[in-house]
């Protein structure tokens, strides 16, 4: 398999984040550091790389072990401490014009037994010390990317049905497939993608949507968006003008919704695997943009740590249409991890939003609520994609327009 993961290394460093020639690269930052088992596919990252003309590549190396714990018995002054130091390399790289990859991949039940509190608190220190960066990072001022590869622990939640010796290597056929990645030219075959991708964020710009309204069984929701909103698809540039891909894989067209204007209720329809807890059957209710009830049918305590986060994460930050027909929903499969579940199904995000208004990314932060935008330490996509989801457009000039019909998208583009 090795030539398949070669040239899977290649699109993440050359479509991903474009490294250029002097460029730094850094693999792995924050809570997604690179597992031992996602050693050697790493080490193909680094090799991609240089043959690329990176100046130097840092590998940010981790254990899901070691993590597990140390938020179980450990001193969390001290992980907070650590996570400030962590913060401080990866910032002076930036500063230095890196890229960075990270390679999601967390066990789904790394943190069960551990009492929710100490969990809340790691989660914390390590979204706090890395706040800053991240507003950066997610204002397009670095090019970066998510793309994964396997652990154990993961193919065993994917492929239970599987002997154990089988789980791995079916994981990674399941991410080369889903990130178009089995192909004789994968980097030709996501110049395609990308602009199917952009042709339909271009219809819905041109539609100039007010709102969107959502319903299937225990969905009925209407989301305002941002006034000057935006759709974005994968390949959108940094603030250099150079592109990069932030999602591989990626199927969705996203956007901002207006933090005080989503109204009604919401069920997930796919579990969410949430910093080693897993969540299901989230129902959520919203006034004036804000969540005043919220309930899961698994992992509620996990849950509420998200909405509880701080005030902004009682708030919506993005939009994200994803028909079922979409390749990996087509797979079939729940990979208990949000870069590949929420390319098979429609979603949201609690959270943070990414700033696509006009002129939104040289917004400072402290002026993205009087654009409607919001803040927080989260964000946090769950999806709420199936084949009984319909939803309407309603324009700025009064009219409606049918956008998806069972799952799918209502009209060719």
């Amino acid at each position: 398999m090795i030539e398949p993961l070669r040239k899977y290394a290649e699109l993440i460093v050359r479509v991903g984040v474009n490294l250029q020639p002097g460029q730094p690269l850094v693999i792995g930052f924050g809570s997604r550091q690179v597992y031992p088992d996602q050693v050697p596919f790493a080490r193909l990252l680094a090799q991609a790389a240089y043959d690329a003309g990176a100046s130097y590549v840092h590998i940010d190396w981790g254990d899901e072990w070691w993590l597990r714990e140390t938020v179980k018995r450990a001193d969390l002054a001290i992980l907070r401490q650590r996570a400030k130091w962590q913060v401080e390399w990866v910032e002076r790289l930036a500063e230095m014009g890196a890229a960075y990859i990270a390679m999601p991949a967390s066990d789904p039940a790394l943190f069960a037994g551990i009492p929710r509190d100490r969990v809340e608190q790691a989660e914390r220190a390590v979204r706090e010390a890395f706040r800053p960066f991240d507003n950066e990072r997610t204002s397009d001022k670095y090019r970066w990317t998510l793309a994964s590869a396997p652990t154990q622990a993961w193919a065993d939640a994917v492929h239970p049905e599987l002997p154990r010796e089988e789980r791995f290597e079916a994981l990674w056929r399941d991410i080369l497939q889903a990130s178009r990645a089995t192909g004789e030219d994968p980097i030709a075959d996501w110049e395609q993608h990308i602009a199917n991708l952009k042709r339909r964020a271009a219809w819905l710009n041109g539609l100039k949507i007010h709102a969107l309204h959502y319903r299937a069984p225990g969905t009925d929701l209407t989301i305002e968006l941002a006034e000057g909103h935006y759709f974005e698809a994968a390949g959108h540039p940094d603030v250099q003008g150079l592109r990069f891909v932030a999602n591989i894989p990626t199927e969705e067209v996203f956007t901002a919704p207006k933090k005080t204007g989503v109204n009604g209720t919401v069920t997930s329809t796919m579990p969410l695997n949430h910093g080693g807890s897993l969540i299901e059957g989230i129902r959520l209710r919203f006034e004036n943009g804000r969540i005043v009830e919220y309930s899961a049918q698994k992992g509620e305590e996990a849950l509420k740590a998200i909405i509880e986060a701080d005030e902004g994460s009682h708030y919506l930050g993005e939009v994200a249409l994803v028909p079922v027909d979409s390749p990996i929903a087509q797979m079939n499969r729940i990979f208990y991890n949000t870069l590949f579940d929420e390319n098979a199904s429609c979603h949201l995000a609690i959270g943070r939003a990414y700033p696509l208004i006009e002129g939104g990314h040289q917004l400072a932060h402290e002026d993205w609520e009087a654009h409607g935008l919001n803040d927080s330490l989260m964000h946090v996509d769950f999806m709420i994609g199936s084949p009984h989801l319909d939803i309407d457009a309603v324009l700025q000039d009064g009219r409606t327009v049918p956008i998806f019909r069972g799952g799918r998208w209502a009209s060719e583009v």
